[in-house]
């Protein structure tokens, strides 16, 4: 049984009343992966943007497998710590990664998220010499159009992310670099220009499913129609 893992920041938790694009993928590799599969994480809940904590399980949709390891306002800083423990007690062999927005926003710069990045590969490995790893590049929000210097640590972060998946690479683990989410409009496929609506989280549901029939031939192609509706 492959064991699929979700990792990230605000845009992977979700908020109460949201889908996530963590049920949008979980539903598309029910109908694709041929094998058995699993979601785990030692997380379950949404944040409760009323109370500022995760403590919500009032999902869009709530019967499907919430396991994830995801929390608002996190990034590699802070799951590089726990990486290697959560991967080893959940027995995760592919880690779905989206996570970096924080860490150039409020923490680290684009080379010292990097370096953070290195270390979260390194730590997972550590638990697990053959998990995969699907790294999503950061998706620059509202903040970028009129943060210049902020728009430029997101562009050099995806490019030192795009190195450390090319030189961190190995055959028996794995580490992929998805595309960036297809024709994805902040103004759009975001209720604020950050954390994503319906059409949003389909479309980053689709940058990780691709990914992984791309380069692994892992289920099927997202339906197109899943992406537009």
């Amino acid at each position: 049984m492959l064991r699929f893992m979700p990792v990230g920041d605000s845009m992977t938790i979700g908020s109460s009343g949201e889908h996530t694009w963590r049920y949008r993928l979980w539903r598309h590799l029910c109908a694709t992966y041929g094998g058995p599969f699993k979601i785990v994480g030692p997380r379950e809940t949404l944040h409760d943007q009323a109370t500022g904590t995760p403590t919500s399980y009032a999902y869009a949709d709530p019967d499907f497998p919430r396991a994830h390891l995801a929390g608002w306002g996190e990034g590699w800083l802070h799951m590089a710590p726990l990486i290697a423990r959560t991967v080893r007690e959940h027995r995760a062999d592919v880690l779905l990664v989206s996570l970096g927005l924080i860490d150039l926003g409020f923490y680290t710069s684009a080379d010292q998220t990097a370096e953070n990045v290195h270390r979260f590969v390194t730590e997972a490995r550590s638990a697990n010499p053959r998990v995969r790893m699907v790294l999503l590049p950061v998706i620059p929000n509202i903040r970028a159009e009129s943060d210049t210097p902020f728009a430029a640590q997101v562009a050099r972060f995806n490019e030192l992310l795009a190195k450390t998946a090319a030189d961190l690479d190995e055959p028996r683990s794995p580490l992929l670099l998805a595309s960036p989410p297809r024709s994805y409009d902040i103004h759009r496929d975001t209720y604020d220009g950050t954390h994503p609506n319906a059409s949003g989280e389909h479309r980053i549901a689709a940058a990780f499913a691709d990914a992984m029939h791309q380069a692994w031939d892992l289920g099927e192609p997202y339906a197109q129609d899943a992406k537009d509706r």
